[in-house]
């Protein structure tokens, strides 16, 4: 038992080093001096400093945060509402369907949904004139789409493990279901919703692929920007835009996990 132990804490170990070596030594580089990213001329913050003042970096980053932060809020409000209704309305006839649809953007390649998208705005735009051209609205949109399915599933298995006495108790006493949901499910569910809301605004600070196709001309996303740049030689200051990204996304983790904790922990 002690030699199996051993060599699962070995290989457990080198696995770890093999994911996380990579950003660490993007995160040490950051820090690097020299304007060669792979030798070491000394420490210094100077790249954070030159990307502060790229105007390029940062419109990017300011488009890539509002859409991040209204994409989230409608993948919570739209997966919400599907995972209410996959939980709470019983079998009905497009319970399949919906749960198909909910499923099918976990799963999907991300160049078919970017592709799918981009049709369907163009046949949109043909139709009815909107969207006029491709921009924040369609990336917004897009993001939207694909975050509603992450936040459906992450709120689904909250409701499904949630104590529906109390919602029926409520019933009992006179409560209208509008009342119960705002009145009891909601505040049970925040966890979840804040948690999902994490998820979502992280996928969409992160997307590159999707993004790449419902863009136009002047809405750029930051993932778009640093693509470009790295296309044409890895800077510095990308090690230090990178560092950043990845602390951004690892406090959005560990603030999604904690939340869930502590919920779970209320529920005992």
């Amino acid at each position: 038992m002690k030699k199996r132990s051993r060599f699962v804490l070995i290989v457990g170990t080198l696995g770890f080093i093999f994911l996380y070596a990579p950003i660490v030594s993007l995160i040490i580089f950051s820090f690097n001096e020299s304007k060669l990213v792979t030798v070491w001329g000394g420490f210094s913050t100077k790249w954070y400093g030159e990307l502060f003042r790229d105007p390029q970096i940062l419109g990017a980053a300011w488009i890539s945060l509002k859409i991040a932060v209204v994409s989230a809020s409608l993948a919570v409000v739209f997966g919400t509402i599907a995972a209410y209704a996959l939980t709470r309305f019983g079998r009905f006839r497009t319970r399949t369907l919906l749960s198909g649809m909910i499923t099918a953007p976990l799963v999907m390649p991300e160049v078919i949904t970017g592709l799918s998208l981009l049709l369907l705005f163009v046949a949109m735009q043909g139709l009815i004139g909107w969207p006029a051209g491709r921009g924040v609205t369609t990336i917004i949109i897009a993001h939207a789409t694909f975050g509603a399915a992450y936040v459906a599933v992450v709120i689904q298995s909250r409701l499904v493990d949630m104590d529906m006495s109390i919602e029926e108790a409520a019933a009992d006493l006179g409560a209208k279901p509008l009342r119960v949901f705002f009145d009891i499910t909601l505040p049970i569910i925040t966890p979840a919703l804040v948690s999902g809301w994490l998820l979502a605004f992280t996928l969409s600070l992160d997307d590159l692929v999707i993004a790449s196709f419902v863009s136009g001309p002047g809405s750029s996303t930051l993932p778009m920007v640093i693509f470009s740049k790295v296309k044409l030689g890895v800077s510095p200051d990308i090690n230090a835009l990178a560092t950043i990204i990845i602390l951004i996304v690892s406090v959005g983790i560990i603030a999604a996990a904690l939340i869930m904790q502590r919920s779970s922990l209320k529920q005992k």
